[in-house]
């Protein structure tokens, strides 16, 4: 059985830091692409950021570049986003997720395997 689960997500003060994970387990992801989405009250789940499966290339939304860096350690088959700098606005569950190809895709509909969320809060 594929699992992604989250970990990392928390309360924090706006301009602070977190560092959320998402380890895999049941089949390996080496050769695929993974990426973060989230997900805010009363809107749609939206991208954030993927890698692809040889941490060549990555993806931003534009409001998060600058601020947030994701990466990953194949031998651990987990992702990381790094997340500085927060804003009230990056409130929101943060979905760990990944796809059956390799390139970092930027919408939901190529990847299969999602996380169940870790709550992000970011105080004002």
């Amino acid at each position: 059985q594929v699992q992604l689960v989250e970990s990392g997500g928390g309360l924090v003060q706006a301009g602070g830091s977190l560092r959320l994970s998402c380890a895999a387990s049941g089949r390996t992801f080496r050769y695929n692409a993974m990426g973060w989405f989230r997900q805010a009250p009363g809107k749609e789940r939206e991208f954030v950021a993927a890698i692809n499966w040889s941490a060549s290339r990555s993806e931003y939304a534009d409001s998060v570049k600058g601020r947030f860096a994701i990466s990953r350690d194949n031998g651990k088959n987990t992702i990381y986003l790094q997340m500085n700098s927060l804003k009230p606005e990056d409130t929101a569950v943060y979905y760990c997720t990944a796809s059956g190809g390799g390139a970092p895709y930027t919408s939901a509909s190529n990847y299969g395997y999602w996380g169940q969320g870790t709550q992000v809060t970011v105080d004002p």
